[in-house]
């Protein structure tokens, strides 16, 4: 009997008060929940020094739990010019944190991520928190639901190369706004509802 590979995936959901984490690992079917944490910046005022410590913090995590993949959630379009660039500036020194280690780096879009966890892409955070906890059996949810968002991105990043349409796609890396240029295409769509369909649990009635 072959072994199953065992690997890890990390979820980053980027933030300048707060960056959300969680670190998946995955053998054959089955996934376990090895961390969920955030990165505390909120006492930072100088926003050098937050992202110097976004690249050391990532870094030092990457280094201790050695994921095969880092998935980071991108950053949204907002009225606030200045808080889209602060949020853009957080999730690109993690991105590099992960890079400057070596490893391969993903992107999901926010709505992709909850439709991914919850089968509706306006769900709440509160929502895609209790499907993360009870699909890894987390007894203890986390105080604050930054970490429940990273693990959601790690998560979306899994059910993404693990499904079976992401085979039929290639290996096309999911990057940009939707997790690749097929996202807003028709296609896409009934891809998504034959995903539903196979996986009703995790669409929220």
């Amino acid at each position: 009997m072959v072994k199953e590979e065992k690997y890890r995936i990390m979820g980053i959901d980027p933030g300048t008060n707060y960056m959300g984490y969680g670190v998946l690992e995955v053998e054959g079917r089955t996934v376990r929940s090895v961390v969920l944490g955030e990165i505390d910046l909120h006492k930072l005022s100088d926003p050098y020094a937050k992202l110097r410590y976004i690249f050391e913090r990532v870094g030092a995590l990457v280094e201790q739990y050695a994921p095969r993949e880092v998935a980071l959630e991108s950053p949204f379009f907002g009225e606030n010019v200045q808080s889209m660039l602060k949020l853009g500036r957080a999730q690109g020194v993690a991105m590099a944190a992960a890079l400057s280690r070596d490893k391969q780096v993903f992107e999901y879009a926010p709505m992709r991520i909850k439709q991914s966890i919850t089968g509706r892409g306006s769900a709440s955070k509160e929502q895609v928190a209790a499907i993360v906890c009870r699909t890894l059996a987390v007894e203890e949810p986390p105080k604050r639901l930054d970490a429940t968002d990273g693990m959601a991105v790690a998560l979306c990043h899994y059910y993404m190369i693990s499904s079976p349409i992401h085979q039929a796609l290639s290996n096309e890396r999911a990057k940009g706004l939707g997790g690749g240029k097929r996202a807003a295409s028709k296609s896409g769509s009934k891809s998504w509802e034959k995903f539903l369909s196979e996986h009703p649990e995790r669409e929220i009635k």
